[in-house]
């Protein structure tokens, strides 16, 4: 099991930037797809981007394909989440997860390690 921690949430403006950081302990992290998903208020939780282990393969959401980007650094055990050109539709408590394993998953349902979420708020 690995545990994991958001930050980096916040309110900003439309067309703004923020990046998001999810630290993680407690095991190899090279060995894990790290994911990013979000859930706006009254809806499911939904993928946003994920990345293999190797930082070999990347993927997104057609809705944010352009504007995020993931990355990860195995030497800090973090994965982040560039976020730019923000939209009101992009609000939402953002949550970072991970799965042990080689490919990109995405379905929610196949990560066993998640994070408590970070707000993001897109609004004037």
């Amino acid at each position: 099991q690995v545990q994991l921690v958001e930050f980096g949430g916040g309110l900003v403006q439309p067309g703004g930037s923020l990046r998001l950081s999810c630290a993680a302990s407690g095991g190899t992290f090279s060995d894990y797809v790290m994911g990013w998903f979000r859930q706006a208020p009254g809806k499911g939780r939904e993928f946003v981007a994920a990345i293999t282990g190797s930082a070999g393969s990347t993927d997104y959401a057609d809705s944010v394909k352009g504007r995020f980007t993931i990355s990860r650094d195995n030497a800090k055990n973090s994965v982040y989440l560039q976020m730019n050109s923000l939209k009101p539709e992009d609000t939402a408590v953002y949550y970072c997860a991970a799965r042990r394993g080689g490919v990109i998953y995405y379905v929610l349902t196949l990560y066993n390690n998640w994070g408590q979420g970070t707000q993001v708020t897109v609004s004037p």
